[in-house]
């Protein structure tokens, strides 16, 4: 029960050790950059926007009226629906549209069609 009730005591303490190098954004600058600073931006690298959100959920080559070649879509699912300000793929679904490297396009929804092969 000692054992327990220490290892209880310590885990404790390195959640809360954890918790204090946190920067807890200010309502001022959530309202100024409510998705984070560090949202994908139309430009970006393909390992950039995976370093900032991961694997998509899937990945596909869809084709546009808008565009002269097939780009490739990344999809990531919204996480948290319901948040009272948008954070990104938390609280929507977030297509992310690639030419080559570069991330050229940013939606909520579906831009283009899935390419048939």
């Amino acid at each position: 029960m000692r054992n327990y009730w220490i290892l209880s005591l310590m885990i404790g303490c390195g959640v809360l050790a954890g918790c204090a190098d946190m920067d807890i954004p200010t309502p001022k600058t959530l309202l100024k950059e409510p998705i984070g600073p560090n949202a994908a931006k139309i430009g970006m690298s393909k390992d950039r926007v995976q370093s900032l959100y991961g694997d998509p959920v899937f990945k596909s080559m869809v084709s546009s009226t808008e565009w002269d070649s097939p780009r490739e879509e990344w999809f990531y699912k919204a996480q948290i629906s319901g948040l009272p300000v948008n954070s990104d793929y938390l609280s929507k679904d977030l297509y992310l549209y690639f030419d080559d490297d570069s991330l050229t396009n940013i939606s909520y929804q579906p831009l283009g069609k899935a390419e048939n092969k």
